[in-house]
């Protein structure tokens, strides 16, 4: 499904986000930047340096 396919998100500016080809909503650097403070969630565009650890679940042997 293309971009263009996608509704507008009320609110939000076209730069704020886009879509992945898989329908999710990414929020730019420029949406951070606007919001003007980190969310915690490990954001793929933060502009504040916070990288969400990640942690490995053991197999339950």
């Amino acid at each position: 499904m293309a971009a263009s396919a996608f509704p507008p998100i009320p609110g939000l500016d076209a730069d704020d986000y886009y879509y992945t080809t898989e329908g999710f909503v990414v929020f730019t650097e420029a949406y951070h930047r606007k919001r003007g403070y980190c969310c915690r969630n490990g954001c793929r565009h933060c502009p504040y340096g916070f990288k969400k650890k990640r942690t490995r679940v053991a197999d339950n042997e």
